[in-house]
């Protein structure tokens, strides 16, 4: 199984990105993991939508028609998703009704260093994602909240328990998502 992680935070020692580290860890070995943050995306802009398209954009195109699912990890800015997270779903979502995100399994975690976890970008990002035509793992909401007590200064995870959860609902989200024909 191919799965793509999308990162919410561009920033380099983002804490996303230590969870999609600590995620990729935990993965089944059948399951093949590629991180991605849309960095290097222009903003959406329907001029730039037609059949020659930014490089960028059609990178990020292929990857998403590529995979067989996506999980979305992001922090909570002001009470929301980020922007570059939201710029990259809405160039994925093109052409609507018919775009690579469309019936293409997704899993939401979202962490934040207060207590709340993220839950408002969480559920914003359910939201986005639903419009966009994904199937959204019904599983119980993934929060990590006070997100910056979880790892050691080298990055490495070091919560048990949210280790367990992590493995657990990866392993029930990559049972649910597995491609029909496996």
């Amino acid at each position: 199984m191919k799965l793509l992680i999308v990162l919410g935070s561009l920033r380099a020692n983002s804490y996303s990105r230590k969870l999609a580290q600590a995620v990729t860890g935990l993965l089944p070995d059948d399951v093949s993991p590629t991180i991605i943050d849309g960095g290097d995306l222009p903003l959406y802009n329907q001029d730039l939508d037609g059949g020659d398209k930014p490089s960028s954009v059609e990178n990020l195109l292929a990857q998403v028609k590529a995979a067989d699912a996506m999980l979305f990890i992001t922090p909570e800015y002001n009470y929301g998703v980020p922007g570059p997270l939201k710029n990259l779903i809405d160039w994925a979502s093109r052409p609507a009704y018919a775009s690579p995100l469309k019936d293409k399994p997704a899993l939401i975690i979202a962490q934040s260093i207060a207590m709340a976890g993220g839950a408002r970008a969480q559920l914003q990002l359910s939201t986005v994602l639903g419009g966009t035509l994904a199937r959204i793992f019904n599983g119980p909401s993934f929060l990590v909240s006070a997100v910056h007590e979880k790892f050691n200064e080298e990055g490495e995870m070091t919560d048990e328990f949210m280790t367990v959860l992590l493995r657990t609902v990866m392993d029930e989200f990559v049972r649910w998502a597995a491609p029909a024909n496996d």
